[in-house]
């Protein structure tokens, strides 16, 4: 067993717990401690960051195995028993093997009872104990790996972050500090770095181990080999400038060709979703045709659509998400040192009011200015709500649901919409529109509206981000310290970002310093992307003015995120007008079906009951049993609804693959379900 150097606190899993002591001995008997599976759990654990010796978190993942085990032990032995009392066992021998022997025989048949419910009970809690334990065991693994996936996505980055200290005169030391300081921007990377300057401080342990045995316990392959290729650099003496240079270009290549990859990956998940998303329509056909031809498949009818489409749909929505990579952080900075009135909060206004909540109850004095500052809010509310709902898209829910059960609820109690199931499929587009369409239209229309100008709002400002930060190394690169350059750039530029400049120029002036300016600066808009570069900044100008090489730095890291961000918006495009033609196409057979299919059998049907009217019972056989069972309403409503779900889902995929946001498809989904209503309105 080695020693824990994470000190993490995110494992939720804590040591010497009473389920752990009590079956640790079955791990001694079931584990030698030098197996190669207690080996690779305790590496998970070490690079999960989980604070528990392998020895009891093995012990506890037994524990949880057993109990599972017995309770599904127990509900499968009376699963057992309750098969063999409704009688569904025989007197033939088991699994059809003839048994001449009569003793023989007997003995199979009475020892039937008790065998059933023994297998039974012991599937069931091998099940169990399998699911138990698996799922705890599971937990380092999926923990080290989210981890992982974040350190390589921040890496770049982060080189560029240390790159760019070098370059302001700080030592070896002074970057691994800082490095480790930085978790509000660089985050998993971060506290990588953390673990080294915290061995090195309550260990006793000189920074060269400190960063070899980092090296060794981190879940990234491609952090592990930075660090060890900086311990290299360090024990020769080398140029760590340099060899930070050499890194940056390295790791931004790196991240390009892995963004190529995602893409390439999600292309071809496009092309499956082709397929997949086909397979419920073909499937409707062919039960619509057997329905037709005499046999009843209602149920699998029903199974396909409320079923089978949406099932197929979350399913892909998942498989994106393992390969679709969100940018990790929230985008708040909250640095070492700054003043505690600087806005730093990931909620402001009436939701955070602030300071004064934390001397609240002291003094009455405290109380009457949080009820004012509440007022105040409350009435910036009222006079921009606009505003208010930009920033916080997601409280417009507030409003609309409600609403929209309102709404609901007054056409039920009105009797304007079909409230039985047969009401249902005689009025299928009004009561589809009543129950589904119309709550849908008045909550997703105001949060995609919000949302929406929200992330132009944020993302605008990022627009001009590279162009400035040239801009100002140009200027700091003529002898204008930092605040100076904001100024000139600001006279000479135009956008959002100009005008942020000048009002960071104006709070320095009115004596805020500038490290708090960048902060709240930075909060405002709160983009990862943009917090990194901030914190960059904010950094290098604590130690001098003049950081022209810092600037521009910052400026290729922005124009290589530039870049990759370029290239992912015109090739997840494509996957967006995949998947949206995919759904029209799918649309299209559906109203095709609906007008050239049902309704035609639909007259087909009432043509054969004319005929058997006139001619006799013998005259229209043939086509009154090919289609006299079907039921058009039922289908047409079913059609309807397959076609609703299927635009919402898709709707939403879209969204997800564009910018790895559920929000995002709002608007997709609102555009599909649009047009699948005109057109069943059409064709009805």
């Amino acid at each position: 067993m080695s020693l824990d150097r994470t000190g993490g606190s995110g494992g939720g899993v804590g040591s010497g717990d009473g389920l752990g002591d009590a079956f640790y001995p079955l791990y001694e008997r079931l584990f030698a401690d030098d197996s190669d599976f207690v080996a690779d759990v305790e590496q998970k654990l070490a690079e999960a960051r989980m604070p528990s010796t392998v020895e009891m978190y093995i012990s506890r993942a037994l524990a949880i195995g057993v109990i599972s085990g017995v309770i599904l032990w127990a509900l499968g032995t009376l699963l057992g028993y309750s098969l063999v009392a409704m009688g569904l066992f025989g007197q033939d021998p088991l699994l059809g093997i003839p048994i001449g022997n009569e003793a023989l025989l007997e003995l199979v048949i009475s020892l039937r009872v008790p065998l059933v419910i023994a297998v039974t009970g012991l599937v069931f809690g091998t099940i169990g104990f399998a699911v138990g334990f698996g799922a705890l065991v599971a937990v380092p693994y999926s923990r080290s790996s989210a981890r992982k996936r974040e350190i390589n996505m921040l890496l770049p980055d982060a080189v560029s972050f240390m790159y760019a200290l070098s370059v302001g005169g700080l030592n070896q030391l002074e970057i691994l500090e800082a490095m480790a300081n930085a978790e509000d921007t660089y985050g998993e990377v971060a506290r990588e770095f953390q673990t080294i300057v915290q061995e090195t401080e309550y260990f006793d342990t000189d920074y060269r181990s400190a960063i070899r045995n980092q090296a060794m316990s981190s879940p990234s392959d491609e952090l592990s080999q930075f660090l060890t290729d900086m311990l290299s650099i360090v024990n020769s003496g080398g140029d760590m400038q340099s060899f930070l240079d050499d890194k940056k270009e390295k790791h931004m290549r790196t991240a390009k060709q892995q963004q190529e990859m995602t893409l390439e990956t999600l292309e071809l998940f496009g092309e499956m979703y082709m397929t997949l998303s086909l397979f419920p329509l073909l499937l409707i056909i062919i039960l619509v045709i057997m329905e037709m031809m005499g046999q009843d498949q209602t149920m699998m009818l029903y199974g396909t659509v409320y079923a089978l489409v949406p099932l197929t749909g979350l399913g892909f929505l998942v498989l994106i998400s393992t390969v679709k990579e969100d940018e990790p952080g929230d985008g708040y900075l909250n640095p070492e040192g700054s003043s505690q009135w600087v806005k730093v909060d990931t909620d402001t206004g009436i939701l955070n009011l602030g300071l004064i909540e934390e001397y609240t109850g002291e003094f009455g004095v405290f109380d009457r200015m949080k009820d004012r500052e509440g007022t105040y809010e409350t009435l910036k509310i009222i006079r921009r709500p606009h505003i208010f709902f930009r920033d916080n898209p997601l409280m417009t829910l507030a409003l609309t649901v409600p609403v929209a059960l309102v709404v609901v609820v007054t056409a039920l109690a009105s009797g304007s919409v079909p409230t039985s199931w047969e009401g249902m499929q005689e009025n299928a587009v009004w009561g589809t529109f009543a129950y589904v369409y119309l709550p849908l239209y008045i909550i997703l229309v105001p949060l995609t509206i919000f949302y929406e100008w929200n992330v132009r709002h944020r993302k605008k400002v990022l627009s001009d981000m590279s162009d400035s930060l040239r801009k100002l190394s140009s200027a700091n690169d003529t002898g204008m310290t930092l605040l100076e350059s904001f100024s000139t750039v600001s006279d000479t530029s135009s956008g959002k970002l100009a005008t942020e400049f000048e009002t960071m120029y104006a709070k320095v002036n009115y004596g805020m310093s500038l490290r708090d300016a960048l902060v709240e600066f930075n909060n405002k808009y709160h983009m990862p992307r943009m917090a990194r570069t901030i914190k960059l900044i904010s950094k290098a100008q604590e130690a001098s003015s003049q950081i022209t090489d810092v600037l521009t730095t910052a400026a290729q890291a922005s124009e290589n995120q530039d870049d990759i961000e370029r290239e992912r918006r015109s090739r997840t495009l494509m996957q967006v007008v995949i998947i949206i033609m995919t759904y029209l196409t799918l649309l299209a057979v559906m109203a095709i079906l609906q007008t050239q299919f049902l309704d035609v059998m639909s007259g087909l049907t009432e043509g054969a009951a004319g005929a058997d009217e006139l001619e006799g019972a013998g005259g229209g056989g043939g086509p009154e049993a090919l289609g006299s069972d079907v039921d058009t309403q039922l289908m047409s409503m079913l059609f309807l609804h397959a076609v609703t779900m299927q635009a919402i889902l898709s709707g939403m995929i879209s969204g997800y693959i564009r910018d790895a946001e559920i929000l995002s498809g709002m608007k997709f989904v609102i555009v599909l379900m649009t047009i699948a209503l005109v057109t069943w309105m059409l064709i009805t």
